[in-house]
């Protein structure tokens, strides 16, 4: 069973991010589940969503996990929640930053050794979309970490996903997706 897990804050789209691959990764006939857990359920608030992908009911609908993949899509999580909480040995971590690699890793001492990847999918959303929901670029960047899709299926099945909303934003969407797939590091 694949299982990744989210750090953001609420209203960042996490949990929408989440029901997007949770929806793509459902059209190809596995067994997905996304979730969220919420704190205080405020805007702004800390607060972790999931996503569950195997060939077989998924019959486990605990919020505890041993992630897959970590996705911090708010920079300041990484000082203030455990997110290397519950990780396996090769847990790959993909965290929104405009620092380099080494500079996250000094600053974050418990990622050190660990498989990083670094990506600033605040700059692309704002850049892109005019607004700081980093969720979808921070999609792109997991497409590119994990090849769990080639990045145009990927794209397309997004299309659905995104369909209810104008083209400017889905265009928008689009871009950032494709940009955090070119510049994660």
């Amino acid at each position: 069973m694949l299982e990744i897990r989210w750090h953001s804050r609420a209203g960042q789209g996490a949990v929408t991010g989440a029901k997007g691959l949770g929806d793509v990764v459902a059209n190809t006939g596995k067994e997905v589940q996304a979730f969220a857990f919420y704190g205080s359920a405020k805007r702004g608030a800390a607060m972790t969503a999931y996503n569950r992908i195997d060939d077989k009911p998924i019959i486990n609908h605990e919020k505890y996990m041993a992630p897959d993949y970590v996705l911090v899509i708010d920079p300041a999580l990484v000082l203030s929640a455990d997110i290397t909480a519950h990780e396996k040995e090769n847990t790959k971590y993909i965290v929104t930053t405009h620092m380099d690699k080494k500079e996250l890793i000094k600053l974050v001492p418990k990622l050190e050794g660990k498989e990083v990847y670094t990506v600033d999918c605040m700059t692309i959303s704002m850049e892109t979309i005019g607004r700081a929901i980093p969720n979808t670029p921070m999609l792109g960047a997991l497409m590119k970490v994990s090849g769990m899709f080639e990045l145009d299926y990927f794209k397309n099945a997004m299309l659905k996903v995104l369909a209810k909303f104008p083209q400017k934003i889905i265009d928008a969407n689009m871009s950032a997706i494709t940009r955090a797939y070119d510049e994660v590091k």
